[in-house]
């Protein structure tokens, strides 16, 4: 991926950024080019890349506007269930780490839905609110809206979810009632 400053990427765990400048620095006496990146979220911390590793660490560019209906359309449907607290943890970090907006949504929609059934352990629970901020501001930039209008369609597709989810439910109840009454 060519990067060049002014374009807005993606930095795992840390969302959106927008690469300000390139900047040499001395590093065990060797001159080394670093992409100077400011995160796009409320603190605007700045990050510093090497040139050479950007592939490495996993920078991404933004989701495309057009992507944005197959990923709230991903966030609609029944999540995957983990088999124990140990697999479930070691699937989150993986999908967190990856820093796919694609991976978020499973993780924020796994996490969401059970929080549902339980609570969230402390580390789960912090863990579904940065997935969620993350990934809120990346929506927020690729839509050109505002966080909170943003937040709120993330809420408006995980709760279509839960409805589909409670409706069919009701719909398996009725016909167990339905074939053992008969």
């Amino acid at each position: 991926m060519r990067l060049t400053v002014g374009k807005k990427v993606v930095y795992p765990a840390q969302g959106p950024c927008i690469i300000g400048s390139i900047v040499k620095r001395t590093v065990d006496d060797n001159q080394l080019l670093f992409y100077r990146l400011t995160v796009l979220n409320n603190d605007g911390m700045e990050l510093l890349v090497p040139v050479n590793k950007i592939n490495q660490v996993g920078i991404r560019p933004l989701l495309e506007k057009d992507e944005v209906p197959k990923l709230f359309a991903q966030l609609k449907q029944p999540a995957k269930e983990a088999k124990d607290w140990r697999q479930r943890n070691l699937y989150n970090l993986k999908l967190f780490s990856a820093g796919s907006a694609f991976d978020l949504a499973e993780l924020i929609e796994s996490l969401t839905e059970l929080r549902e059934t339980k609570s969230l352990a402390f580390g789960e629970h912090k863990t579904l609110e940065r997935a969620r901020e993350l990934l809120i501001c990346e929506l927020a930039i690729v839509l050109r809206e505002a966080k909170a209008t943003a937040e709120e369609r993330l809420d408006e597709a995980l709760q279509a979810r839960k409805q589909r989810e409670d409706a069919q439910v009701t719909n398996r109840r009725r016909a167990r009632t339905v074939a053992q009454s008969a």
